[in-house]
């Protein structure tokens, strides 16, 4: 969540995303952001991309808070995808492995999901004891591990959401060696061994072991200033892809912590990021600034567009 507190290759051109041939893709510059939809689409919580492999990007809140907007692939504008339960607002969007769509709903403490081909929301997972589902990511098991933060305490945990033998969906807070500050972005590595899970009140970037329904081997991995990170993602390559909220930039570092490159934005307030395209090397920003979408080509594919395709 933003800090409210103080098969087609993609050509990003003139701020509208264009299908275009194979050659023209390969001389995109990379790490070059353009902004992609128009301004204001969005409300000013823009937030929750995820692509799925037909290259389409899915947003939360288009127009007004509760909605779910779809950016067809190769198209210049979202259009509405589907509309959340009464009260309901999204605030985080993944796929798992089946295609099937999934939610995290901060209003009303839910996890939601979306069957492949379907534009209906079912409630997956309900909790009252949840602060709010922020953000989340899904394994390749299928187990969604989603942060939970407490913003006014300036902390929060983690939750383990699972299918149990018996069918059922349950969920509980994962044990961890430390208390956590207000956790925000989260993703796995590729092997789904460690979770990553970024604190927006400290600017900290936090690696775990994730063993059964506990966390383990805590690691700081980088500090950030206070209040300036967000959404994060991760890449075939492990790499760590982090929206640095106020400052106008994704920071792209190594699972060491050591920042390869800030990939400059259009706008300043990124709050997260998803991998799309045909080959999973375009990222796709949300921009609470503005309240619209810009996109970069990058050189690895991120781990949720391999998983999908069933490659991680």
């Amino acid at each position: 969540m933003a800090i409210t507190s103080g098969r087609n290759f993609w050509c990003l051109c003139s701020s509208i995303l264009l299908i275009a041939a194979p050659s023209a893709a390969a001389e995109t510059k990379l790490f070059d952001s353009v902004q992609v939809t128009p301004a204001s689409e969005y409300t000013f919580g823009i937030e929750g991309p995820a692509a799925d492999l037909d290259g389409n990007l899915f947003v939360v809140n288009l127009g007004k808070a509760g909605t779910i907007g779809k950016l067809p692939a190769g198209a210049a504008a979202s259009e509405l995808f589907t509309t959340l339960p009464e009260g309901s607002v999204g605030n985080a969007i993944r796929f798992d492995r089946s295609g099937a769509m999934f939610i995290a709903d901060y209003k009303k403490h839910n996890i939601f999901t979306i069957a492949k081909e379907s534009t209906e929301p079912a409630v997956w997972f309900h909790s009252d004891e949840m602060n709010q589902p922020n953000d989340i990511t899904v394994a390749r098991d299928g187990t969604v591990y989603a942060s939970d933060p407490n913003w006014k305490g300036r902390e929060g945990h983690i939750w383990r959401i699972a299918k149990a033998a018996d069918g059922t969906v349950q969920g509980q807070v994962m044990p961890a060696p430390r208390a956590m500050g207000t956790t925000n972005g989260i993703d796995l590595s590729p092997d789904g061994k460690t979770l990553y899970v970024g604190e927006s009140s400290s600017g900290q970037i936090w690696s775990y072991t994730i063993s059964g329904n506990e966390l383990t081997g805590a690691k700081l991995v980088k500090s950030f200033q206070p209040d300036t990170v967000d959404g994060l993602r991760t890449d075939v390559a492990g790499r760590l892809y982090v929206a640095r909220i106020l400052k106008g930039t994704i920071a792209l570092m190594k699972p060491t912590g050591a920042v390869e490159r800030e990939i400059a934005l259009k706008g300043k307030e990124p709050t997260n990021l998803a991998f799309g395209g045909s080959d999973g090397k375009t990222v796709f920003v949300t921009q609470r600034q503005g309240g619209f979408v810009e996109a970069f080509r990058t050189d690895q594919p991120g781990r949720e567009h391999c998983l999908q395709r069933g490659r991680c």
